[in-house]
């Protein structure tokens, strides 16, 4: 790297032998914020604990140095070691993520570490461009707040510098300070020499930070025209590589949220939030305001919540999005849900249901006559398209099916939906009122959200029809008690509900890169179970690889939990007994599955983790044996 003109960095050198974690430590005691004595004693302490640990944790740990402190002192310092290691070591980074990150670049020589951190979303924008700067010893700049010389930005075209990702900001004596993107190495502060005829203090800054500070400084020279063409076409283009890459990703929603010094954008990628990538604060309202625009929202009104609908145009096809607008004391937060169309029309038979509660699902629920049918679970458990299913399996020449959704998420040929909208007065009740006379035989309600929906679709089920419809409970044995929490008298609810299937969606092991993993103890004890029990029981593990991103998963799998209402539950809730014994009675006497149970058998035939059952699923009651739940549930299907 070059370091010409004033204000050159003080370079510290790596000594032969030394690791990083060496390296800063010297440059700590170098500058008397640690004694010879503390970092002999914290190597003590780092050598006795398990891998994972840093040096530079354990100092801290030990209260000898703060973060900040440790920030602050490498602040401007060039430390020679690889950028993965330094991230490694100022806790930034997991080490396993950075061997998965080399495994990546070991396939693509080309491709630089950083490029490979910031994609897999191993680290923080933010955070690798401090480490850039400790490993080249240059500042860090904010570019936006920055002070800039017209005369600099003259010594060449702004065409140049977003071509090489730099920009001048002003002259330090001969030489002249330029920021350059995550990119910057040798070759590009040459080609900034080159190109400005000076000598060149080089900094780090935001790449979106860079292009944003050239299209105010190109408006404020050269006419608001050209920046303002510049700056549309980097918005739109910027919302839709948001878009693509969540569609690359197979994401579910896309978050766009207002931060104190950013706009953050994450990806929910099979139920988990990731980070994707960081822009300028400044770049907020016109990525909002482009985002209203494609959904059919006012883009004037910031004060309200607002909701609208995109179609965006893709290779495959129009992908339909939903798209919620709330209004927080720090700006407009956005997020888009991706609906998957092709996921939502399955088969029964694919939903993945173990073969006897799917055949219990089927003759016990579906099949019969009339009765309203509840499939519950929180926002994201695949609710929809388990309806879906249960309506594609209904349809067929002999029977009338109705729905009154919000909104219509996938249409079938030969039933009539109806999508709610209630700025023209389409309300569920009003609706409901014209679907009675529609002479249906099944009738679909996208949601039960109040007393008013749950009345509804019970007083339909009293007039001899059938009804499906979805509800926000953590089990099957909630949904019962939250009809009653609404009022809505218990013969009521036993004479009319049929059954309550309540779900989960669970992140699936990678096939790829998955391996044997045999339960500890400790996490058979936490399942319930007693080590004897689980004897010969392994489960699996995605260790990571490229196709699963390196999380160990891919795709999801559902949990199901099926109560079928029985004489003896329906006395139970009657009594109005507590959730325990209603589940209780359900269990001994409906064959009730609980979704722990569920996940347990779906974790020991190797579909996901035991991690996964720990951080989804409810732990309501104990298990019942292994062995016995095996006899019950039978192979999947």
């Amino acid at each position: 790297m070059e370091q010409q003109g004033k204000g050159e960095p003080k370079k510290v050198e790596k000594k032969p032998g030394l690791d990083v974690a060496a390296v800063i430590a010297e440059m700590l005691i170098g500058q008397g914020l640690l004694t010879k004595k503390q970092l002999d004693y914290a190597r003590r302490v780092f050598a006795k604990l398990p891998t994972g640990k840093t040096l530079l944790g354990v100092i801290t740990d030990l209260k000898y140095l703060s973060e900040d402190q440790i920030r602050a002192a490498l602040r401007g310092k060039e430390i020679i070691a690889p950028i993965g290691e330094i991230l490694v070591e100022l806790g930034h980074l997991k080490r396993a993520d950075l061997d998965k990150a080399l495994a990546v670049q070991q396939d693509d020589r080309s491709r630089k570490l950083g490029e490979i951190l910031l994609e897999q979303h191993f680290v923080q924008e933010e955070k690798l461009l401090e480490v850039l700067s400790h490993r080249f010893g240059v500042p860090h700049f904010d570019v936006v707040g920055e002070v800039y010389d017209d005369r600099i930005l003259e010594l060449a075209s702004f065409k140049e510098y977003r071509l090489h990702n730099f920009i001048p900001i002003r002259s330090d004596g001969e030489a002249v300070l330029v920021a350059f993107g995550e990119g910057m190495n040798e070759g590009t502060v040459r080609i900034a020499k080159k190109i400005l005829g000076k000598e060149i203090i080089p900094g780090i800054a935001r790449e979106a930070a860079i292009e944003l500070a050239l299209i105010r400084h190109e408006a404020r020279l050269h006419g608001e025209s050209v920046a303002v063409a510049h700056s549309e076409s980097i918005v739109v283009s910027a919302v839709n590589t948001i878009i693509n890459a969540a569609i690359k990703e197979k994401a579910s929603d896309i978050h766009v949220e207002p931060m104190k010094n950013a706009l953050r954008i994450r990806l929910r990628i099979d139920g988990v939030l990731i980070p994707y990538k960081d822009f300028p604060l400044e770049l907020m309202p016109p990525m909002i305001s482009r985002m209203k625009i494609m959904a059919g929202a006012d883009i004037a009104e910031k004060r309200r919540h607002q909701d609208g609908r995109i179609l965006f145009e893709t290779p495959e096809g129009a992908l339909d999005m939903r798209v919620n607008f709330y209004a927080t004391v720090g700006g407009e937060k956005v997020v888009l849900r991706l609906l998957n169309k092709q996921a939502l029309l399955l088969d029964i038979k694919q939903i993945g249901m173990f073969p006897r509660m799917l055949q219990m699902f089927k003759e016990e629920a579906l099949d019969a006559s009339t009765g309203v049918i509840l499939v519950t679970g929180p926002t994201g458990s695949g609710k929809t398209t388990t309806l879906y299913s249960a309506i594609n399996y209904l349809d067929n020449v002999d029977v009338s099916i109705i729905t009154a959704e919000d909104p219509v998420e996938y249409i079938i040929d030969g039933i009539a939906q109806c999508s709610l909208n209630a700025k023209i007065k389409l309300t569920f009740e009003e609706s409901l009122k014209h679907m009675m006379r529609q002479d249906p035989d099944i009738i679909v309600v996208g949601e039960i959200r109040d007393r008013n929906s749950a009345e509804a679709a019970i007083q339909a089920a009293l007039t001899g029809h059938k009804v499906l419809t979805t509800f926000h409970t953590e089990d099957s044995i909630g949904g019962l008690i939250r009809l009653l929490n609404m009022n809505i008298e218990a013969f009521l609810i036993s004479s009319t509900v049929v059954s309550v299937l309540a779900q989960r969606l669970l992140r699936r092991v990678c096939p790829d890169c998955a391996e044997d993993h045999l339960p500890t103890s400790h996490e058979i004890r936490r399942l319930g179970y007693k080590s004897e029990e689980f004897k010969g029981v392994v489960f699996k593990k995605g260790r990571g690889c490229k196709q699963c991103r390196f999380t160990g998963y891919r795709g999801r799998v559902p949990i199901f939990e099926l109560l079928v209402l029985n004489e003896m539950v329906k006395d139970a809730l009657i009594a109005k007994k507590t959730s325990y014994e209603i589940r209780r009675i359900s269990s001994e006497s409906a064959g009730l599955v609980t979704l722990l149970e569920d996940g347990i058998i779906k974790a020991a035939a190797g579909l996901t983790t035991f991690e996964e059952i720990m951080r989804q699923l409810p732990r309501l009651s104990p298990p019942r044996s292994f062995s016995d739940l095996r006899r019950i549930q039978g192979e999947l299907a």
